[in-house]
């Protein structure tokens, strides 16, 4: 919501006070299809020449994060706290039953309560993972703290392909635009015998290319990076949060430490609250 009242605001004061200022919208409205046409599509071409299929797609999936918001919420966190501190309990208590949960993940009625974690391949994979080495003797929290960290490093490489690319594009609109004015200017120089006012609609027409390139930079494309970045860091942290159990465990601190350690790394706004979390773990079906 806020990302919308921030573009319409942006608009509003942008054109409202050129308008305000005597400006008139005939020209910019008369010039815009054919400036949009050759910025929009220099943008849209140098963009796909310049990523993979793969970060073109993403990009498309995390454009719609910008009005979203990221992927976990607050109940997720703390979905996911519950599921890991039965995970521990069943580690601590009977590490055979574990296998039954980490070997098959979706056959799990542990997993089930969570189908949003197990549609995530990637905090799926470090949870699993991450125990199946335990019960392979595999257990040196530095170690395992480094591997990771590394699989994290990869996740976040991943994410901010989309961020990249798009900023690439921020920084290359207003040249764009330049070009647009440029041959809006040739335009103009060819009729360079008409009467002044017709050629001061004609450079006017030209100019609306540099505004409308540095105006697509600075008021939607670099904020919008700006956006997916910040979704993509509050998405990254769901995997923070899951490392900071596994190693807490590692480190052998009881199951309720590890939880709380992680709850703090939480994001305030998706921070269970202590005593609501306390009170879920005392009332979970126990699978030891």
């Amino acid at each position: 919501m806020i990302t919308l009242f921030g573009i319409v605001f942006t608009f509003l004061m942008v054109f409202g006070g050129y308008m305000l200022a005597g400006g008139k919208l005939s020209i910019i409205l008369k010039s815009l299809p054919f400036e949009m046409m050759m910025i929009g599509g220099a943008a849209v071409g140098s963009f796909a020449v310049a990523n993979s299929l793969s970060t073109v797609k993403q990009s498309a999936k995390d454009l719609t994060f910008i009005f979203k918001g990221g992927a976990w919420t607050g109940e997720d966190y703390q979905l996911l706290l519950e599921v890991l501190y039965q995970l521990l309990e069943i580690a601590k208590k009977n590490p055979v039953a574990l296998e039954t949960h980490i070997d098959d993940p979706h056959g799990s009625e542990l997993f089930a309560r969570f189908p949003k974690l197990l549609k995530d391949h990637e905090a799926v994979s470090l949870v699993c993972d991450t125990f199946r080495a335990s019960t392979m003797n595999f257990d040196d929290p530095n170690h395992v703290e480094e591997v990771l960290e590394k699989k994290i490093s990869e996740i976040k490489h991943h994410r901010y392909q989309p961020v990249h690319a798009l900023q690439g594009v921020a920084d290359a609109l207003p040249a764009l635009g330049i070009v647009a004015a440029v041959l809006g200017v040739i335009k103009t120089m060819s009729s360079i015998d008409q009467p002044p006012e017709v050629l001061g609609k004609l450079i006017g027409g030209a100019l609306v290319g540099t505004f409308l390139g540095v105006f697509l930079a600075y008021c939607l494309v670099a904020p919008f990076a700006s956006k997916m970045k910040v979704v993509a860091d509050e998405d990254i942290n769901f995997y923070e949060v899951i490392k900071t159990v596994l190693i807490s465990h590692m480190r052998q601190h009881p199951p309720k430490i590890c939880l709380e350690v992680a709850r703090q790394n939480i994001p305030h706004h998706n921070r269970p609250e202590f005593e609501d979390l306390d009170a879920s773990i005392r009332n979970l079906v126990s699978f030891v």
